[in-house]
């Protein structure tokens, strides 16, 4: 008889939350976390998720125990979430005035997963912050803030509106992207960030912007699966029908998983 093929096995990175209110119960504790909009969105296309928890050389696990090369080799795909801005430090930079709450462990941690996921050949897909991640593992710089740092007047982040807030979307022609969304003749997604690349990052390609001009979706030239998106595209549910699906892009992420995966298994 034959057996059913084995669900995927997506990975998610952790959001971080330290210093809660007491009243949340965790005094002096740190909370790693996923939205669940965003497991909602992968396990919609069959996968199954977990999110990855944090390998700290100087925390309770050691990294002689466990290692990022350990949940490369046992997952097949990896989604870096949205969240705090990325430490300047990471791409040679000085924090400014503008910047807002950092995690500079979490994004050691994200860096070298996400190295672990590229070396072995398995699919990376950014989103928001994680589109930034990878411009900066790739060597390139951030805008610590768009309108502060002059890359626009436009404000892409505007609190009181969340993920309320949109705007256009401009594809490279014949590109990788145009291609996942050929019958969308005048894209939108939302805006959440106030940063974005600056300098883009080595073996990089841009495949989308946004009206003035901002990197909105970025793309390995290698051969492996690594894209970032500015947007969440997790958020583009039934009441935003005029924002992008985000059901084309995620396929195409999990499609590279799965194609890894039978890769692997001979």
């Amino acid at each position: 008889m034959t057996q059913p093929a084995r669900k995927l096995l997506i990975g998610l990175s952790p959001r971080m939350m330290r210093n809660l209110p007491p009243e949340y119960g965790f005094r002096n504790k740190t909370l790693q976390y996923l939205e669940q909009s965003m497991a909602h969105w992968v396990m919609g296309s069959g996968a199954l998720v977990a999110m990855i928890p944090t390998v700290d050389a100087e925390g309770a696990v050691q990294a002689s125990d466990l290692s990022v090369r350990d949940y490369a080799g046992a997952l097949d795909g990896l989604i870096l979430q949205g969240g705090a801005d990325i430490d300047p430090v990471a791409y040679g930079e000085r924090p400014s005035e503008l910047l807002m709450t950092t995690d500079p462990d979490r994004d050691r941690f994200e860096l070298n997963l996400l190295r672990a996921f590229v070396e072995v050949g398995k699919p990376v897909l950014g989103v928001c912050r994680g589109m930034q991640l990878i411009n900066v593992a790739h060597g390139g710089s951030l805008y610590q803030d768009l309108v502060g740092g002059g890359a626009t007047r436009s404000q892409h982040y505007i609190p009181a509106q969340y993920d309320e807030h949109k705007h256009a979307l401009r594809m490279r022609e014949d590109g990788w992207l145009a291609a996942l969304y050929p019958q969308v003749p005048r894209p939108q997604v939302n805006s959440i960030h106030h940063q974005g690349i600056k300098h883009l990052g080595d073996g990089l390609e841009v495949e989308a912007w946004s009206e003035d001009g901002i990197a909105e979706c970025v793309r390995g030239r290698g051969e492996g699966f690594v894209v970032g998106v500015q947007w969440h595209p997790e958020f583009h549910d039934h009441r935003f029908p005029e924002l992008l699906p985000g059901r084309p892009l995620l396929m195409a992420f999990i499609e590279a998983a799965r194609e890894r995966a039978r890769a692997l298994a001979g």
